[in-house]
């Protein structure tokens, strides 16, 4: 709305408005006519909005905080750029890395797994989201006031905002299988108790995924009912989004820090050098910065819900960790493959390494020193054609599991 004068903003009030900007104003120390006070005294404009948010219509109330705004001269906020930016270069990269593992899995020969697979379907998941994230949410106000939007606008950002609801909970669910599919392969010959372990923590995860999936596609009744009830003009009822948020972000992060603490937990029982563990400890440490990005979003949940009065406005920082969280996760499951590829793409420079890294420990024991390089130098011919050798001490080598 362009900028309008103080006369012109009190002659286009509804009456409903008008009636408490008159009553909160003559409460006030500032006169009708005093612009400068009526738009810088924050106690007068909190009652006016509580006033109009009670006394008005949704509509009626937008459009005169739109109305006042405009007359105040206050600026337009939009940071629906950041989250373009945001979602554009994160989807490329995670593209990448995909497409690297995929790549490098064919040109190499080595088996497709089931890991692979929900990657790969996690990945296609995701980009619709990175469609609606440039293409549905910032044209329809994501990082803007709600005020400044048009009805249309608003309930097209509940339409948008539904859909990118039920993507994340489906990315979730299949991010995690990813990860446990991979787990369960490496650790193919360990205990039967870890493999049982894994497979249980497998089924929970499962359904985990289907009930908030389930739970987001039907919490309003009708559906539609969930981007048409912001203008109170519709009939429908819907579930506590802040229950369904919460408890999802809470028991995700439960399951990060379980399915972390399952593959450290094996390492010492596992057939390989220092550097090998030091290095696979690393490569499941990267999810740990998953669990950290969800614990964030966790934070900014506790402002996340349905009775929020400026959605498109509140839900931006929401919108952006969701995306980091998600496209993170899928770079972090893809980096086993990476590492694999630069150590058969550069192999004299890992040989000098860790050859640089045995000379500089020659002052230990040198008995148990040459055993550690003869199993070094095992381990990385047998890296050749495996990305991980993940074997109990108790097992044979032969029962080694390809990463």
């Amino acid at each position: 709305m362009a900028n309008v004068s103080l006369t012109d903003a009190v002659a286009k009030l509804p009456s409903c408005a008008l009636t408490c900007v008159a009553s909160a104003v003559s409460t006030s120390t500032c006169s009708l006519t005093d612009q400068v006070c009526l738009c810088n005294n924050d106690p007068l404009q909190q009652n006016i909005t509580e006033c109009v948010l009670a006394g008005c219509s949704i509509k009626e109330a937008l459009f005169t905080k739109n109305l006042t705004e405009s007359a105040c001269d206050r600026p337009i906020r939009d940071k629906s750029g950041t989250l373009i930016t945001l979602s554009n270069t994160l989807g490329i990269i995670t593209g990448l890395f995909v497409l690297q593992r995929f790549a490098f899995k064919i040109f190499s020969r080595l088996d497709i797994h089931l890991d692979d697979w929900f990657t790969l379907l996690t990945t296609l998941v995701g980009v619709p989201a990175t469609v609606i994230n440039r293409y549905g949410l910032p044209p329809n106000g994501i990082g803007r006031d709600v005020w400044t939007l048009t009805d249309q606008q608003i309930t097209n950002f509940g339409r948008f905002f539904y859909v990118m609801e039920v993507i994340y909970f489906t990315q979730v669910g299949l991010l995690k299988l990813a990860l446990l599919f991979f787990y369960i392969r490496i650790f193919s010959s360990t205990a039967e108790s870890v493999r049982a372990l894994l497979w249980a923590t497998t089924v929970f995860t499962a359904g985990f995924g289907i009930a908030f999936i389930v739970a987001a596609v039907f919490q309003c009744d009708p559906i539609s009912f969930f981007w048409t009830k912001w203008d109170g003009e519709h009939q429908g009822r819907c579930m506590s989004i802040n229950a369904i948020a919460w408890s999802n972000a809470a028991i995700s992060i439960a399951l990060d820090v379980w399915m972390l603490a399952i593959p450290i937990s094996q390492l010492k029982q596992l057939r390989l050098s220092w550097r090998k563990k030091a290095g696979a400890s690393i490569m499941f440490c990267t999810g740990a910065f998953v669990t950290i990005v969800s614990i964030l979003r966790l934070k900014l949940l506790v402002d996340f819900g349905s009775d929020s009065i400026n959605p498109t406005w509140d839900n931006f920082q929401i919108t952006c960790w969701s995306t980091v969280e998600m496209n993170i996760g899928i770079i972090c499951v893809c980096l086993p493959s990476l590492r694999l590829m630069v150590i058969r793409t550069f192999p004299r420079v890992f040989n000098t390494i860790y050859g640089a890294n045995s000379r500089q420990t020659r002052h230990s024991d040198m008995s148990k020193g040459d055993k550690e390089r003869r199993e070094g130098r095992a381990n990385d011919k047998r890296g050749e054609q495996d990305e991980v050798q993940l074997v109990p001490i108790s097992e044979p080598a032969s029962k080694a599991s390809q990463v």
